[in-house]
């Protein structure tokens, strides 16, 4: 079962030369696979990233908690040149958004509601390989890091892993769902380059 939990491990599924992508999540502790993410792009943007970088086209990642099931989350981005915008659906209900911001170092999202309120950020550091999930008091709710895949992986493809978890405190029922929404953002967003 994917929600309720506190920790992810997002792992890219690996190819050279793809057009859309595919990530497995995982149970960090046994390895279980809990979960499946796959990027949806409509047609004409499929095909047109190959011409295009894919940050700058529209894309629909649906997680799902096994092949053939619903999606219970889903990741809306629109197309964007200087901000990118993902709409964040959980069980059919938009929970919230992510506008990546227009100057960090690093990366990250301002947070809004579902009402187009501001409730938060997702800050990156310097190097661009953690996030942090923050209230709108700039408390840590939790932490998306990018693990490191291994040269060949590193070298010759986009696919990452990523390490996402909820702090202790952290209530898993409302932003469970946000987490994993924004470790999968982090990659469409930020290190999709090609």
């Amino acid at each position: 079962m994917l929600f309720p939990r506190r920790q992810f491990f997002i792992r890219e599924r690996a190819s050279v030369l793809k057009l859309t992508d595919t990530y497995d999540i995982l149970d960090p502790e046994t390895k279980q696979n809990i979960g499946l993410a796959k990027d949806e792009p409509p047609s004409w943007a499929k095909f047109l990233r190959l011409l295009v970088k894919k940050p700058l086209l529209p894309t629909t990642i649906h997680v799902y908690e096994h092949e053939g099931a619903p999606p219970v989350l889903t990741l809306q981005k629109r197309p964007g040149f200087l901000h990118q915008t993902v709409t964040i659906t959980y069980r059919g209900r938009e929970i919230g958004k992510f506008k990546s911001k227009l100057f960090s170092l690093g990366g990250g999202f301002h947070i809004f509601d579902s009402n187009g309120n501001r409730v938060g950020e997702v800050k990156g550091n310097w190097k661009g390989w953690t996030f942090k999930l923050l209230d709108g008091a700039g408390h840590e709710l939790g932490v998306v890091t990018k693990k490191w895949a291994g040269i060949g992986k590193e070298l010759f493809t986009t696919a990452d892993n990523y390490m996402v978890a909820l702090n202790e405190a952290t209530p898993v029922e409302t932003q469970a769902p946000m987490i994993l929404a924004a470790g999968l953002a982090v990659d469409v967003v930020y290190k999709e380059a090609a």
